[in-house]
């Protein structure tokens, strides 16, 4: 156990040692940016998908504030020629 931390010690293991933990350091770093970048990948994707679902069901509210009233006024569109 003593050669370990006689080992750790030296000049060029400290250095060594530093260097493995600052790869480390820039490798977990890069990880946490590719796992944000899906999660914001995947919340755009969400938004999007809300969008187009909004946009239809107030296309969909907008068709059925213009429908006829009752079965006598669809026929009248109808003989007009405005349905």
């Amino acid at each position: 156990m003593a050669w370990i931390t006689a080992l750790l010690t030296t000049g060029p293991a400290r250095k060594a040692l530093g260097l493995l933990l600052a790869a480390l350091s820039i490798a977990l770093f890069l990880l946490n940016l590719r796992r944000a970048g899906e999660r914001a990948g995947r919340l755009e994707e969400r938004l999007s998908t809300s969008e187009r679902t909004h946009e239809i069901q107030r296309q969909m509210l907008d068709a059925a504030s213009r429908r006829p009233a009752d079965r006598d006024a669809l026929a009248q569109r109808m003989r007009n020629g405005q349905f």
